[in-house]
């Protein structure tokens, strides 16, 4: 039994809260397997730390702990706050750094930073609340440049969240309005009608400093037009891995997967989304904490080339670096 002590964060102030409760509850099972020493902290939506149900500071909780696993999504978790925190006091911890953490987070950012290396991405543009007041002209520039479908998405969030799909001029008008109302920033992308994809990746595994899993099919429900919150946690979404698609399209989703890791200096373990049209592949985003819960992509990857939930955990803690 080893005696490293791991400190779980789970929870978080997002509308992530109960995703990222089960990632934690399922790590926090595989990891008292082999650690004698695991501390369960959740955070509440608050963005208070609980350890065995009492409020304590940060740097209460972080005293002792040798690696901190961060089970955290979306916002808090996810855009490099945490990670600030926690590398004030220069402890281990599992996935990114708060910098890339914080750019690929925001998707705005992150298309900014893979457009200057050639990733192909769907046509696309921010739209901000200072822009609220003349949004028929801000639906009418869009419309000319990006089509008649539109994929409408927080410029920084995860899991679907708040994404809706629009089509027309007049409806896009309303989406933009009501998006506005729970986000200052808002990215509008032309809608690509293709199969999508997800490619993970894992650092220092079997040899190679990043190893790319099989790349997943995802097919969601009839009537689903993209694959959103709901479809991904509530079992109607088809997960064929390995995908079906060709040997060039593989090799260049596994290639596009190592090299958006790589270009976002994102560290450990990420997950990336595509859009695979006639061959051509559209980069979509990252996750840079993916799920882990019983139902999430990464560990089904994972277990495509043999590596269990339980061996992933372990790895993900014995690399972290601080």
């Amino acid at each position: 039994m080893n005696h490293k002590r791991v400190t779980v964060l789970r929870g978080g102030p997002s509308e992530e809260y109960q995703v990222s409760l089960h990632t934690g509850a399922n790590v926090l099972q595989s990891l008292r397997k082999n650690y004698a020493l695991v501390d369960d902290v959740i955070i509440t939506k608050n963005g208070e730390w609980l350890s065995n149900g009492i409020t304590r500071k940060p740097e209460q909780i972080l005293s002792g702990t040798d690696v901190v696993f961060v089970a955290l999504h979306g916002a808090y978790g996810e855009d490099g706050e945490v990670q600030k925190i926690i590398q004030r006091h220069n402890i281990p911890f599992t996935g990114s750094r708060s910098l890339p953490s914080a750019v690929a987070f925001n998707k705005h950012l992150t298309k900014s930073t893979l457009a200057k290396n050639g990733v192909r991405m769907p046509l696309g543009r921010l739209v901000t609340t200072d822009q609220s007041a003349d949004l028929g002209t801000v639906a009418a520039e869009i419309a000319s440049s990006l089509g008649t479908e539109y994929i409408i998405k927080p410029a920084a969030s995860g899991s679907s969240v708040g994404i809706t799909h629009v089509t027309g001029k007049d409806d896009l008008v309303h989406a933009l309005a009501e998006a506005l109302q729970t986000t200052e920033q808002i990215l509008v992308e032309e809608y690509i009608r293709g199969r999508e994809a997800t490619c993970a990746a894992l650092e220092n595994f079997r040899g190679e400093s990043v190893y790319v899993f099989p790349a997943i099919e995802i097919i969601p429900p009839p009537g689903s037009t993209f694959f959103n919150m709901a479809a991904k946690y509530d079992g109607t979404t088809e997960e064929i891995c390995p995908g079906n698609f060709s040997y060039s399209e593989r090799v260049h989703l596994h290639e596009l997967t190592e090299n958006i890791h790589r270009q976002l200096g994102l560290s450990q373990y990420s997950r990336s989304d595509f859009i695979v049209r006639n061959g051509e592949i559209y980069f979509l985003e990252v996750n840079t904490l993916p799920g882990l819960t019983s139902t999430s992509l990464f560990p089904k990857a994972a277990a495509a080339v043999g590596l269990s939930f339980d061996d992933l955990v372990t790895h993900l803690v014995e690399t972290a670096t601080t």
